[in-house]
Order: C-alpha cells, then sequence, then structure tokens
C-alpha cells in the first residue's frame, strides 16, 4: 500500500523532459519534486506526490478537501 499525497504545482525549476521537476506546496510545506511522469502538469494545477514523483494530476476541489481532511480542518 502507498500514500499519495496532494500538492499544487508553484514553479517548474527543471523544464527538460527526461529530469522535469517543479516545486510544490503541500498545504504549507514546499518540495522540489519529479514531474516527469505528469508531462501535462503546469503551474497552479495540482498532483498526487509519491516519494518525491508527482504520479497523476487531480482535480483542485479534491485536492483542496483531501489537504484539509490530512491538517484535522475539514468539517
Amino acid at each position: 500500500m502507498c500514500l499519495a499525497i496532494p500538492g499544487r504545482i508553484e514553479s517548474i525549476t527543471d523544464p527538460a523532459p527526461a529530469t522535469r521537476r517543479g516545486r510544490v506546496d503541500f498545504g504549507g510545506v514546499v518540495k522540489e519534486i519529479h514531474l516527469v511522469f505528469v508531462p501535462e502538469a503546469e503551474v497552479g494545477d495540482y498532483v498526487l506526490a509519491h516519494v518525491g514523483c508527482a504520479i497523476s494530476r487531480i482535480d483542485e476541489e479534491v485536492a483542496v478537501r483531501t489537504l484539509a481532511e490530512l491538517s484535522g480542518d475539514a468539517p
């Protein structure tokens, strides 16, 4: 079983297709992760990240709700 965390892409730091990376905000914690598996993702998009790699793009509403639940702020 794995855990993937949603985050919002703040910037693309390496646009080269084979090494694509970006700074991603995970509810206040910003990390640089690999974006190779989501070539369609752009700044402002939400992605699911697992072990330092974005594995898929996700809907903003789902991402925001999931981050609220993880932080204990969900109603």
